[in-house]
């Protein structure tokens, strides 16, 4: 049995925390802050297999598969359902592009489906159906409870022996050769050691911090925390906008439904790079500009409420497609998700998982893809469709 770290306290390491506990390793997973409290705490809760290239698209069939199973897994509800993603076409050029997506989703299995307006309007009752041509509808993706979903994760690796400590900063990484043999770590102001036998950095927007620790450059693996906004509404009644729906002409902005209590989240591709990695402040901005295309999505929207705005991270790679593989012979990296760790985190989880133990995994992850060297190389893959 080995002792395995992991430096990143979201999804995707809570996640692979407990994945590695099922294979009977011994995990110490570090996070500075609470749990979930960059990232994950802070999406849309939208799952999906509506990518346009096929490495994506295949990774989130598999990740929709394991959805679907979590509960039962996990034993604790997480929320998810499957509620799908509807995406609307305001031109001819638009239309066409959705014919090809789907013809590529479908090639693999994702039933997405080219729909008409009435259909769409009998998707989501409330959509003013005026500007859009068609839609692509898959009802196979989803949506999720970040909070519940985590915590899931988390209490069920804590039952399998994950020291988990939240509050707990990791300030130093101890290297011989291209081999990580310590973790320093800092804790109600007293540094501790802890020797390791390999180490995961999961820490998203902190990830190049961590690379940099480890005697890399930062630069290895190029990661920009933008700041992406999310406003919410009062409880609507259930049903009105069940699936995310997105006009991506319109600055890739979008509505969905919170599964909890039913309050409209609204999202946008309004979004400036951090000042820092405290910038967690909404912005009035971005309040107006969001607003603007929602209520043309969803006119009654106009009527309600708006109860809440927020701001989180996009991690973002130069490709918007993360970093995950090995970075020396015991360090691995699963980081800069770009907007998809909340709704790739079962598939990615366990790929780590089984990559950093057996050398290999059975998830259909293109490793070569998500290659964390493809960028020292200049070898950018296309980028991932960003939404929700």
């Amino acid at each position: 049995m080995s002792k395995i770290a992991i430096i990143g306290g979201g999804i995707i390491g809570v996640a692979t925390a407990y994945e590695l506990a099922k294979l009977g390793e011994e995990v110490i997973l570090f996070e500075k802050n609470y749990f979930g409290s960059g990232s994950t705490f802070r999406c849309a809760t939208g799952i999906r297999a509506q990518f346009t290239d096929e490495a994506n698209i295949r990774l989130m069939k598999y990740a929709i598969e394991r959805w679907e199973r979590l509960e039962e897994e996990l034993g604790a509800e997480i929320g998810f359902r499957h509620s799908g993603y509807l995406f609307l076409a305001t031109s001819e050029e638009e239309v066409e592009a959705f014919k090809n997506n789907i013809k590529l989703q479908n090639s693999f299995g994702v039933p997405t489906r080219l729909i008409d307006m009435d259909e769409a309007k009998e998707i989501v009752p409330p959509l003013n159906t005026e500007p859009f041509l068609a839609g692509a509808w898959n009802p196979m993706d989803g949506k999720a409870n970040p909070f519940k979903t985590l915590f899931a994760y988390l209490t069920k690796a804590k039952e399998m022996g994950v020291d988990a400590r939240e509050h707990t900063e990791v300030v130093a990484l101890e290297r011989e050769g291209d081999k990580i043999i310590a973790v320093k770590f800092r804790s109600n102001g007293k540094v501790e050691s802890v020797k390791v036998d390999a180490l995961l950095n999961a820490a998203n927007a902190w990830a190049p911090l961590i690379n940099e620790m480890a005697g890399l450059s930062r630069e290895l693996v190029p990661i920009t925390a933008y700041k992406h906004q999310l406003v919410k509404t009062e409880p609507l009644k259930p049903g009105q906008v069940e699936p995310l729906v997105c006009p991506p002409s319109w600055n890739d902005s979008y509505l969905i439904q919170d599964g909890e209590d039913g309050g409209i989240i609204c999202g946008s591709g309004i979004e400036h790079k951090a000042k820092s990695l405290d910038d967690y402040e909404p912005t009035y901005d971005f309040l107006r500009g969001v607003l603007k295309y929602a209520v043309q999505i969803i006119p009654a929207i106009r009527h309600a409420h708006i109860v809440r705005q927020w701001a989180g991270f996009y991690a973002k790679t130069p490709d918007k497609n993360p970093a995950i593989g090995r970075l020396l012979d015991n360090f691995y990296i699963a980081a800069g998700f770009s907007g998809h760790g909340f709704m790739m985190a079962p598939a990615v989880a366990q790929a780590m998982a089984e990559f950093m133990t057996k050398g290999k995994s059975k998830v259909p992850l293109d490793w070569e893809w998500y290659d964390p060297y493809r960028f020292e190389r200049g070898e950018l893959r296309s980028s991932a469709f960003q939404i929700g």
